[in-house]
């Protein structure tokens, strides 16, 4: 779940040691976009929009980075992101199917139950 956009642009550059220009250009490039805007239209961002923020910067300043690449490495990670939750979504709903298969098998076993202590109350 998002943290709630509530930072103004200068706030957010200043926490990440750079210029606002270099927000609005990282915007343009397509790395980071605010979470929200303000009535104003003011930019408008998260603690994760700064998380990730500090990341690219990261990409960029320790690991050596140009800007394509890190556009390239946050891509690989939305793509294996949506993997992962297909694989996670597809194991719930196998597990929910097998809860449901769980819970037929427990009432019949319970029906069952029930009319072996009728039979063996009826005497026959």
């Amino acid at each position: 779940m998002t943290t709630a956009a509530r930072y103004r642009i200068g706030e957010v550059a200043e926490r990440a040691g750079v210029t606002t220009r270099t927000l609005r250009y990282y915007e343009e490039c397509g790395l980071l976009n605010p979470s929200g805007h303000s009535p104003g239209g003011g930019r408008r961002y998260s603690e994760a929009d700064a998380a990730r923020l500090l990341r690219i910067i990261e990409l960029r300043d320790v690991m050596g980075f140009n800007l394509e690449q890190i556009g390239e490495i946050l891509l690989e990670a939305i793509a294996i992101n949506d993997r992962m939750r297909g694989l996670a979504r597809d194991k719930a709903a196998a597990l929910r199917q097998f809860q449901a298969e769980l819970e037929e098998k427990a009432e019949l076993y319970r029906r069952r139950a029930e009319e072996l202590n009728l039979l063996a109350g009826s005497g026959t």
